[in-house]
């Protein structure tokens, strides 16, 4: 694909003038700032432009890292919101009146840290157009996400790596619900707040861990045999996109697979359908400018077997 199919000079120079950046630099600056790679692959135009279409549906400030972006390993990309830019695209939202937090009597302490939490948090949200507010209520037990065991390339060795779910729990945890809330009171999609994008860039390669407790381990970690899962996967999720089957194909990967492998083909399938999402609205602005931003999904085959 050439670069003139991709780029869309309309979009750069808008975000270019608004920004105030020379438009040549644009491209080149936020390959280098706005990504976060692990094997320093480089960035392409393809994922950079799918970026900058969702910085400018939200308008969002990419140089501030209200929205950033992780490379996934089908060439697409997982846009990342910040807290900031949740916060900035709600009020800026017409209908936005105010929104307010309850937080439950009860505590937990989660495995893996030694701060007491809420058991629960609930963020209301009020609209201008709506008599009453939107409710949405995040448990703690169902968002915390544990310390991490992570082998170190050189010594092979585990070690255990906190993160701010260990040392701030209830900030993280009134996060979630005020960015579950947003999304259900004004039909926020195809974003993610940076802890869901690492859990799905990271899906098979960690091991959560528990709080180091006496006695053997007794239930070993299911490994992922991805030589197996992955072909598989490929092809269920290029049948599901050109045939719009998302449904469908959860449907068969809970009766193919269970624990781990469950997991790790479900969030594969939920990244599959957001690149598609994204790569449909870059499609839709590049079309209104006349400048032809080309999908490059390739159709299914039809000696591919019927997975649903």
């Amino acid at each position: 694909m050439t670069d003139a199919k991709v780029k869309s000079p309309l979009l750069i120079k808008r975000l270019a003038e608004k920004f105030g950046v020379d438009s040549e630099k644009l491209l080149e600056t936020l390959k280098a700032t706005a990504f976060k790679q692990r094997d320093n692959s480089p960035i392409t135009n393809e994922q950079m432009m799918v970026l900058l279409v969702v910085a400018e549906q939200y308008d969002l400030n990419p140089f501030t890292r209200e929205i950033y972006a992780y490379p996934d390993k089908n060439n697409g990309i997982v846009p990342v919101i910040g807290v900031d830019g949740w916060i900035r695209i709600v009020n800026s939202h017409p209908q936005y009146a105010g929104m307010e937090f309850v937080y439950s009597d009860a505590t937990l302490t989660p495995d893996g840290t030694t701060i007491a939490a809420h058991e629960w948090i609930e963020c209301v949200m009020y609209r201008q157009d709506l008599a009453q507010p939107i409710r949405i209520r995040e448990y703690l037990d169902e968002v915390y996400r544990g310390p991490f065991k992570v082998k170190d390339k050189n010594t092979k060795a585990f070690y255990t790596v906190d993160g701010p779910w260990q040392s701030h729990p209830k900030r993280m945890h009134r996060h979630k619900a005020m960015i579950q809330c947003a999304r259900v009171a004004f039909g926020f999609s195809g974003i993610y707040d940076q802890d869901e994008a690492e859990r799905i860039i990271d899906m098979g390669s960690a091991t959560v861990v528990d709080r180091e407790s006496p006695g053997p381990v007794t239930a070993p970690v299911q490994q992922i045999n991805h030589d197996k899962i992955d072909p598989l996967l490929d092809k269920l999720i290029n049948r599901a996109t050109t045939e719009m089957a998302w449904e469908p194909a959860q449907h068969y990967i809970n009766q193919r697979f269970q624990g781990a492998e469950a997991e790790y083909a479900l969030n594969r399938l939920e990244e599959a359908q957001q690149r598609q999402t994204t790569v449909q609205t870059a499609e839709q602005v590049s079309n209104q400018e006349g400048l032809g931003f080309v999908n490059d999904v390739p159709g299914a085959d039809e000696s591919e077997p019927a997975f649903y």
